[in-house]
C-alpha cells in the first residue's frame, strides 16, 4: 500500500458509494486506475467489503451499552463467539486484557430492551457476571 491507496481508503470511508470517476480527480488518477487499485485492495483483503452505515436512533436502536463480560473458569474465544452470536442486540464483541474476559457492545430500542438483552448475555452457564455502562453521547466515531 502506498499513499494513494491510503487516500483512496480515506475517501471510500467518507463515501463508500463514490464512483471511480469521482475519486479519480481527487487522487490524480483515471477512473480505470482507481478501479484497479480498489480491485487489488479488495483481492488482497485490505478492503473486506462495502456496507451501509445506519443511524441507530433512526432504525429504532438508540440505546447503546458497553458490557464487560466475566466468565467462570477458562472460556475460549470460539465459545464466547458461539454464545454471543445468537444474541441479536450484540453488535460487537472482543476478547480483552485485564479482569474482564470480553467487551461486548449492545444496541437496543430503550432501557427495557437493553435490560432484556443483558439478561440474554448473562444467562449462559459460562458467564459469571457483567458490568455495564450505557452510552450517553458519541464524541468521536472513526472507522478503521
Amino acid at each position: 500500500m502506498d499513499a494513494l491507496d491510503r487516500r483512496l481508503l480515506d475517501l471510500l470511508r467518507e463515501d463508500g458509494r463514490a464512483s471511480y470517476q469521482e475519486l479519480g480527480p481527487r487522487v490524480g488518477l483515471s477512473a480505470s486506475a482507481v478501479k484497479r487499485r480498489v480491485d487489488r485492495m479488495t483481492a488482497d483483503g485490505v478492503i473486506r467489503g462495502f456496507t451501509v452505515v445506519t443511524d441507530p436512533e433512526a432504525v429504532g436502536h438508540g440505546t447503546e451499552a458497553y458490557v464487560e463480560l466475566f466468565c467462570r473458569g477458562i472460556v475460549g474465544p470460539q465459545e464466547l463467539r458461539r454464545i454471543l452470536t445468537g444474541i441479536p442486540e450484540v453488535i460487537e464483541a472482543t476478547t480483552v486484557t485485564g479482569q474482564a474476559d470480553a467487551l461486548v457492545t449492545l444496541r437496543a430500542a430503550d432501557t427495557r430492551h437493553l435490560e432484556l438483552a443483558l439478561e440474554k448475555v448473562r444467562s449462559p452457564s459460562q458467564v459469571d457476571s457483567t458490568r455495564s455502562a450505557i452510552v450517553l453521547s458519541r464524541l468521536i466515531e472513526r472507522r478503521a
